[in-house]
C-alpha cells in the first residue's frame, strides 16, 4: 500500500481549510484517510502561527516508515525541518504559456521596448 501525506480540502466555498493527513494513494483527495496530522489555513497571514500546524512527531513516524509527501506538504516540511527544503519551480509546463502565446509575448515586449526608447 503506498501513502500519501497530503492535503484534504474543507471549509465553504471560497473559503479554503485544509486538513494534513495520511491517505492511502488511491484514495480519492477528500475520501477515506488514516490519521490526520496537522492543519493548513490559507486564509490567515502568512506569518500567522496558526497557518500552518503539523503533529512533527507524527509526521516523522510516517516520514520513517515510507509515506512520501505531496509536493506541497513537502515545502510545509522543509519550512518546519522535517525534510530538506525542497525548491519551487517558477511555472509548471503543463500551465506555461504555448508558442504562439510566447511568441506574441515577445512581440509586445519588443514594441513595448521601440515605444520606451522613442
Amino acid at each position: 500500500m503506498s501513502l500519501k501525506i497530503r492535503l484534504a480540502r474543507g471549509g465553504a466555498k471560497k473559503r479554503p481549510f485544509y486538513s494534513i493527513v495520511i491517505a492511502d494513494a488511491r484514495s480519492p483527495r477528500d475520501g477515506r484517510f488514516i490519521e490526520k496530522i496537522g492543519t493548513y489555513n490559507p486564509m490567515l497571514e502568512k506569518d500567522h502561527p496558526q497557518r500552518i500546524q503539523i503533529n512533527e512527531e507524527r509526521a516523522k513516524h510516517w516520514l520513517s516508515v515510507g509515506a512520501q509527501a505531496t509536493d506541497r506538504v513537502a515545502l510545509f516540511f522543509g519550512r518546519a525541518g522535517l525534510i530538506a527544503k525542497t525548491e519551487v519551480s517558477e511555472t509548471p509546463k503543463k500551465s506555461a504559456p504555448k508558442a504562439k502565446a510566447q511568441e506574441r509575448a515577445k512581440q509586445e515586449a519588443a514594441l513595448a521596448a521601440k515605444a520606451a526608447q522613442g
